[in-house]
């Protein structure tokens, strides 16, 4: 009969704490993608660019820049380069367009979080 009553008694689910912190650490995680997110976006909208610009067939990098400042007018979702910032190479036949930049993402102040994008095309 004890053994009944002590098992009754016996707490079950989550303790304040305990919810407070996994609340916390969602919350947490939720904020840095809720940040993170529109980088990720921006550099496949970037890298998608760049690997059009690459397939279209262009042959010097005035073309290349150009090419690449005409979508960026249309793309409204690139702000983090511009077409001086594409690094153009030869090699062989091939024309490779590459770039790399970084983002500053402000999580709480003074908390920083740097992204590091870089790409190329063709591959």
């Amino acid at each position: 009969m004890n053994a009944v009553r002590a098992s009754a008694r016996a707490q079950r689910g989550l303790g304040l704490f305990s919810l407070l912190f996994w609340l916390v650490l969602i919350g947490g995680i939720t904020l840095i993608a809720l940040k993170v997110f529109p980088t990720v976006n921006e550099y496949l909208t970037i890298r998608r660019v760049v690997e059009k610009i690459a397939a279209s067939g262009v042959t010097t990098a005035p073309e290349v820049r150009n090419a690449f400042e005409a979508a960026k007018a249309v793309e409204y979702s690139i702000t983090s380069i511009s077409g001086k910032d594409l690094q153009v190479s030869r090699q062989g036949e091939r024309l490779v367009i590459s770039y790399a930049y970084n983002v500053e993402i402000e999580l709480v102040p003074p908390v920083y979080l740097l992204m590091k994008y870089e790409g190329r095309a063709p591959k």
